[in-house]
C-alpha cells in the first residue's frame, strides 16, 4: 500500500501555471481520479496511516539516504522541444541541491524558519541501466506529433505518442514535452498506477538553461513536482487554512505567488503569522522559494520504510 523502496505509484495532482503567476488545479483532477479509480481512496487513505504511524514511532530518526534512479523522456515535435543533455544536467544539479540542502539560497530563509529547513536526504542520479539490463544514459528521446499533451498522462504512454513508463518500483520517471494551456508540471502521489507513476514538466520550465523560462527557469518546478511525487501536499492543504499533513509548517489562507516580502501574514486560527512562502510547497516564483522542511522531509522518508 506504499512505497517500498522505489515502490512509487501516485494518484495525479497537477498544477496550472500562467507566466504571471502559478494556479492550482489539483483539486479538481484528484477528484477525477477518485471517480475514475474506486479504490484509490481506500489505497491513499492506507498510505496516510501508514505514514502516520511510522511518524510517530520514528519522531527523530533512523532515516537512510535514499538514492532514486531517473529516467528522462524527452517529447518533441521540433528542435527546440528536443532539450541538451546539459539542459537535463542541470535540472538534476538542482533536485540534488534542493532535497539535500545543498542551495545555497536556504540561507535566505528568515530566523523564524531557519532552523526547520531541512536536509531531505534523497538523492537522484540518471539511471544506468535500463529495464532489461543494458546501459543507458537514462535519457529517452521520441519525436511525437502531438503538438501539446495536456493533463490526461497521454505523454506516459507509446500508443498516445508519449513514451511508456519504465517500471515504477525502480525508477523516476520523468517526462519533458509540451504541456500547453499554460501548465508548468504535474505529477502522482502515492496511491494511483505504476504505468502513469511519475511526473511531467513542459520543456520551458525544465533545468536552468536552454529554453528554460523566467520566472521559472531555475529548476524549481521539477522540485516542487518531484515533492508531491514524495507525498508532499501544497503547503496550504488545498483549502482555505488548510492542512497539509505537516505539523512543522504554518497554516496558510492560501497559495502565494511571486515573490512576497516577509513576513507576508496569515490569519489562520484568529491569531496572525508569517507564513512560509519560500517553501517549495507553495507556489512563488523559482527565485523566491528554497527549503523544505523537517517535517516535510520525514514525511518523505516514510515512504521508503519497511511495511
Amino acid at each position: 500500500m506504499k512505497r517500498t523502496m522505489l515502490l512509487l505509484m501516485a494518484v495525479v495532482s497537477f498544477a496550472t501555471y500562467s507566466n504571471a503567476q502559478r494556479v492550482c488545479g489539483s483539486q479538481e483532477h484528484l477528484e477525477q481520479q477518485l471517480l475514475q479509480d474506486p479504490g484509490l481512496h481506500d489505497r491513499m487513505e492506507a498510505i496516510e496511516q501508514f505514514t502516520n504511524a511510522y511518524l510517530a514511532s520514528n519522531p527523530v530518526g533512523d532515516r537512510t539516504v535514499v538514492t532514486i534512479p531517473v529516467v528522462v523522456h524527452v517529447l518533441y515535435s521540433n528542435a527546440t522541444m528536443n532539450i541538451s543533455d546539459a539542459q537535463i544536467a542541470s535540472q538534476m544539479t538542482v533536485l540534488n541541491n534542493d532535497f539535500r540542502k545543498l542551495n545555497s539560497d536556504w540561507s535566505n530563509t528568515p530566523a523564524e524558519f531557519a532552523g526547520l529547513v531541512a536536509d531531505c536526504e534523497i538523492n537522484f542520479c540518471m539511471a544506468q541501466r535500463d529495464p532489461s539490463g543494458n546501459a543507458t544514459t537514462g535519457i529517452v528521446r521520441k519525436s511525437t506529433t502531438v503538438a501539446n499533451f495536456g493533463t490526461n498522462d497521454a505523454a506516459k504512454f507509446n500508443a498516445q505518442g508519449g513514451d511508456n513508463a519504465w517500471p515504477a518500483a525502480s525508477y523516476l520517471n520523468l517526462w519533458v514535452c509540451s504541456i500547453g494551456g499554460g501548465i508548468l508540471g504535474y505529477a502522482q502521489f502515492p496511491g494511483g498506477a505504476a504505468n502513469t507513476d511519475g511526473v511531467v514538466i513542459d520543456y520551458r520550465y525544465f533545468g536552468t538553461m536552454g529554453t528554460a523560462t523566467p520566472p521559472y527557469a531555475l529548476g524549481r518546478t521539477a522540485t516542487h513536482e518531484v515533492g508531491h511525487w514524495l507525498n508532499l501536499r501544497h503547503i496550504w492543504g488545498d483549502a482555505n487554512c488548510g492542512n497539509d499533513q505537516v505539523a512543522d509548517t504554518p497554516i496558510h489562507n492560501t497559495s502565494n505567488y511571486g515573490c512576497p516580502a516577509y513576513p507576508t501574514n496569515s490569519n489562520c486560527g484568529g491569531t496572525s503569522h508569517a507564513m512560509m512562502t519560500m517553501n517549495y510547497m507553495d507556489y512563488t516564483d523559482d527565485a523566491c522559494m528554497y527549503m523544505f522542511t523537517t517535517g516535510q522531509k520525514n514525511r518523505s522518508q516514510a515512504l521508503f520504510a519497511a511495511g
